[in-house]
């Protein structure tokens, strides 16, 4: 029998439905969503189980593209072998689901393309304050960690001056999304990570995006019902 067993893919996107329907706006120093209650327990459950060990990249320089060779992103090759991998991507290509993003933050995103991330921090991984690129339609993290100190390790929010305001909630299953703007300052501070903080980044992002090798279907945009 398979382990563990996972949710059907109309129960993700049902998830997904939910979850952006309740977002919660906020407005300082940036217009975010909070999010909550993501994906289903059991297709989180189906991802934490997979056979994919933390990358192993010493001490962190502030950036991720300096390890872009390690990192694990959501591609036809792992959808193909991980089912649960194959059914998140499903729910974030589903027409309508692609059809509330754009909705509710106010972007097209008819023909773009999905690009998502499963990540891994261990300790010393720290993430300098940036701002994402504009190819990237939306960015979007979702907490898969769990522990002690584990409520601290929320994405940190910064104002137009970079500086220091707070940290999202590290709730499980929860995280927040934000259109990448001119004052969309984040990051991650460094502190101790006991454990793994594993979470996973979803962007949808612009047809021209040029490492093609990163998205989870690049021979077929997305489309909006």
């Amino acid at each position: 029998m398979p382990y563990p067993p996972l949710p059907t893919r109309e129960e993700v996107i049902a998830s997904l439905d939910a979850m952006l329907r309740t977002a919660e706006r906020l407005e300082t120093p940036y217009r975010r969503w909070r999010i909550r209650n993501v994906f289903p327990e059991s297709l989180i459950t189906g991802i934490l189980t997979l056979p994919i060990a933390p990358p192993a990249i010493g001490l962190g320089d502030g950036t991720r593209a300096s390890y872009n060779d390690k990192r694990t992103f959501i591609t036809p090759a792992l959808r193909a072998k991980f089912p649960s991998l194959d059914l998140l991507a499903q729910g974030f290509s589903d027409p309508e689901i692609v059809d509330l993003f754009a909705r509710t933050l106010g972007i097209e995103t008819e023909g773009a393309y999905l690009r998502a991330e499963y990540i891994q921090d261990l300790d010393g991984m720290w993430l300098e304050p940036h701002r994402d690129i504009p190819e990237k339609l939306f960015s979007m993290v979702v907490y898969f960690f769990t522990g002690p100190d584990s409520a601290e390790w929320g994405t940190d929010i910064y104002d137009e001056n970079r500086r220091w305001i707070g940290q999202a909630p590290g709730e499980f299953n929860g995280g927040i999304i934000f259109v990448p703007g001119p004052n969309t300052w984040h990051g991650f501070e460094k502190r101790k990570i006991i454990g793994v903080r594993r979470l996973m980044e979803i962007n949808y992002v612009r047809p021209d995006w040029r490492d093609r090798d990163q998205l989870a279907n690049p021979d077929a945009p997305l489309r909006r019902r």
